[in-house]
């Protein structure tokens, strides 16, 4: 008997660390059915880099993605589109740096909310940049280079970004708010430096 607490407790434990729950509610289950989405351990990379919270022209940058994780109330999990998974892993490693979507999955009574996340551990932001011109072509430098010299700046002064939260999903819908908004307003998780002012953000 003690044997097999001591089992439940490692198995706990394991969970706690990783970020993934013991059992999904059957909604969350459906919809993860949906979209594909398998179990996925993200890199300690990205889970203890700082992330931004807006593609074009983030404003603040928002601390540890394992911070943010710890920060939610009701049971999580990372998860990533299966097709996503085999493309990372086919990839030849020697064909350089490569940004993929990830989702945490905060599974609330009633409420399933997915914080679609982008891994950016893997390249600075001028690899970042090269990245997006198989997107967006010759528009990249018009629409993120602001954004890059601020980064570059936040860099310096050790705010550097590794990930970024794209949008939310709640209850398979999406959020019409912007991610920077919500994480201020309603998830009242505050950010840790001012990239328009260039400064620390005192706590």
């Amino acid at each position: 008997m003690r044997r097999l607490y001591f089992v439940f407790l490692s198995v706990a434990l394991v969970a706690a660390c990783f970020g993934t729950a013991l059992a999904a509610s059957e909604q969350a289950m459906k919809l993860r059915g949906g979209s594909g989405l398998v179990a996925y351990t993200p890199p300690e990379t990205f889970l203890s880099g700082n992330f931004v919270a807006d593609e074009d022209n983030p404003g603040f940058v928002f601390g540890k993605v394992r911070d943010f994780v710890k920060s939610r109330s009701c049971p999580v999990a990372w998860l990533i589109e299966e097709g996503e998974l085999k493309r990372i892993e086919g990839r030849d490693q020697q064909s350089g740096p490569v940004e993929y979507t990830l989702y945490l999955e905060e599974d609330c009574p009633g409420k399933v909310v997915h914080y679609v996340f982008v891994d950016r551990s893997q390249a600075n932001t001028s690899q970042w940049m090269e990245w997006r011109k198989q997107f967006h072509k010759n528009k990249v430098d018009q629409q993120y280079g602001a954004a890059k010299a601020r980064l570059d700046q936040a860099a310096q002064n050790g705010f550097s970004v590794d990930g970024e939260l794209r949008f939310l999903e709640v209850n398979g819908d999406l959020a019409l708010k912007k991610p920077e908004e919500i994480l201020i307003g309603e998830l009242k998780f505050k950010p840790i430096y001012d990239i328009g002012q260039g400064k620390a953000i005192s706590k």
